[in-house]
């Protein structure tokens, strides 16, 4: 494709020629679209996505353009215009170079080439291409697209101002921009200072953005006001911003090198504060607070900022030291990252992602918040098949929303049904080998009780290694259990039998089972493939005689 971005003209080659001459100005209908997800956000029942530079949103079929620029109800003014230039009233403001329209009446889209004198509600608009015929006085002008382009991932701060649910976007290069639903506002005539804006979140009833070194915020309990008069400002923080996220009561400003607190609820006594000088943030798109703390990725691995029981003071632990080769691995292999909170769980979710990977190699890392441990007390897992470019979540009314996107042009969803895109999920998990009291007696092991914790079906399989598997040393065979079997039926599936079901019957949740095997250590090692529904391992019980010592 050749692209004049000025003239917003395509030359396209074809894989097969044209069958026929097309006729002038007869519609182009992309019927399936690849290209990087730059940005998304779930919010409101929609996902809200940034593709080829244009803001979208989904409710999962289709995407609908939102980035389109509100200039009031704008009219023709005047009949008889030809030329290169058009002259139109009921502006609120000027248009932006780039922006695209059409005229009603006249198949022909019209890009903006300067930004024109709005007098009055009125303008002289360079175009082009020239007007393909003459306007009727006062016809409707629709603004197409916005001017926008697209380097860098599009990040989104969700927020409540004025009982209005609003999104706000930044994606380093344009202006930031603001949805409520139903406008598109775009802040370029406000102020220089966040164009390019590479971070932005709401904080204090206002809206703080990061670029380069400063934060820029607006004055209160507003999110277009950049006046000083009224409360806006701008702090610089020593150093390139990789992030920002409120925790407690205020902004965390992230560095490669540092990071930062800004205290305080107005510019009178808003003061930056240092909680570290030593460590930083090296990657923007793993920031999430879980659990109460906030994880991100530095340079050793995950670290965990948390309060302590001092006032104002911070704990900054490495919380992926036990999965260290994993976590330099994963760092080493990929290029960007993405990550997510699955609140519902207490997992933290970061991925990996670099274009020339494909979707089924792709890895990440699963971090669970265990029951009745510290804030450090994290189960570590590898996620593998998971190409995400970026992610993101929303919990509202009970529900929880999960959704990720790569360079396929789709939006996908996690966290829902019980296959991975059509396909078999395939989990594993082993114990550690335990010696069981004396590791130089050997035991000769006989019977298996498993205690799970299922939402349906259960079919998995458990091995009993032995001896850390070492060369040489005989292993039992594999032994699969099962309760999809039996009285109870579930619904959606074929496995219910008239006469044989029992409505309201109970699932099977212990497991017990003959085993065989004699050594001095044992793991056992479970690997479930199927759809079933989940289910949780909860207990292994493990029947056993002892017998001479080595």
């Amino acid at each position: 494709v050749s692209y004049n971005s000025t003239y917003k003209i395509a030359t396209v080659t074809l894989t097969a020629s044209l069958a026929s001459s097309p006729a002038d100005k007869a519609a182009v209908t992309f019927t399936s679209q690849a290209g990087l997800v730059k940005g998304l956000a779930a919010w409101n029942n929609l996902v809200v996505a940034s593709r080829n530079a244009d803001i979208y949103t989904t409710t999962g079929t289709g995407f609908t353009k939102i980035s389109k620029p509100y200039y009031g109800t704008v009219l023709v003014n005047g009949g008889s215009q030809t030329g290169s230039t058009v002259v139109i009233d009921g502006l609120t403001k000027a248009p932006q170079i780039g922006d695209t329209f059409s005229i009603a009446g006249i198949e022909k889209v019209y890009t903006v080439l300067a930004v024109p004198t709005v007098t009055s509600t009125s303008a002289t608009v360079s175009i082009y291409p020239a007007l393909a015929s003459s306007p009727a006085d006062n016809a409707a002008v629709t603004w197409l697209s916005a001017n926008r382009t697209s380097n860098f991932k599009t990040r989104y701060s969700k927020y409540r101002l004025n009982s209005t649910e609003k999104i706000v976007g930044v994606d380093g290069t344009n202006y930031p921009f603001i949805y409520d639903g139903t406008t598109f506002k775009v802040l370029s005539d406000k102020t220089t200072d966040i164009l390019g804006a590479q971070f932005v979140i709401s904080h204090k009833n206002q809206l703080f953005f990061a670029k380069n070194e400063s934060i820029i915020f607006t004055a209160p309990y507003t999110d277009d006001d950049f006046t000083a008069a009224a409360g806006s400002g701008i702090i610089n923080v020593g150093g390139l911003i990789t992030g920002i996220i409120v925790f407690r009561e205020t902004l965390i400003i992230f560095t490669e090198k540092t990071i930062s607190q800004l205290l305080g609820t107005t510019i009178q006594d808003f003061s930056l504060q240092p909680i570290t000088k030593n460590v930083g943030c090296v990657d923007s798109d793993t920031i999430q607070e879980v659990g109460g703390d906030v994880m991100f990725l530095g340079p050793e691995g995950l670290r965990l900022l948390g309060a302590t029981d001092r006032i104002g003071d911070f704990s900054l632990g490495v919380v992926s030291k036990p999965i260290q080769a994993e976590m330099t691995s994963l760092i080493n292999s990929n290029s960007t990252f993405a990550s997510c909170v699955i609140k519902q769980k207490s997992q933290y979710r970061i991925f990996g992602y670099k274009s020339s990977i494909t979707s089924s190699n792709a890895k990440g890392v699963l971090g669970t918040q265990m029951t009745g441990e510290s804030t450090g007390g994290v189960a570590w897992a590898e996620l593998v098949g998971f190409k995400c470019y970026v992610a993101d979540g929303d919990y509202q009314n009970q529900t929880e929303t999960i959704i990720f996107a790569n360079n396929d042009g789709y939006v996908y969803e996690m966290e829902q049904g019980n296959s991975f895109d059509g396909s078999n999920i395939v989990a594993s998990f082993a114990t550690p080998y335990v010696p069981i009291n004396d590791f130089r007696v050997r035991k000769t092991f006989y019977k298996l009780y498993l205690y799970t914790d299922p939402q349906g079906s259960v079919t998995t399989s458990v091995n009993l290694k032995l001896d850390f598997d070492d060369q040489g040393s005989i292993q039992p065979s594999t032994i699969v259990l099962s309760n999809s079997a039996g009285s109870v039926g579930f619904y959606g599936s074929s496995g219910a039998k008239y006469g044989t079901t029992v409505y309201g019957d109970k699932l099977k949740k212990q497991f017990q089972t003959q085993v065989i095997g004699s050594g001095f250590s044992v793991s056992l090692q479970f690997v479930s493939d199927s759809q079933d529904p989940p289910f949780s391992l909860d207990a292994a019980t493990l029947e056993y005689a002892t017998h001479d010592r080595r």
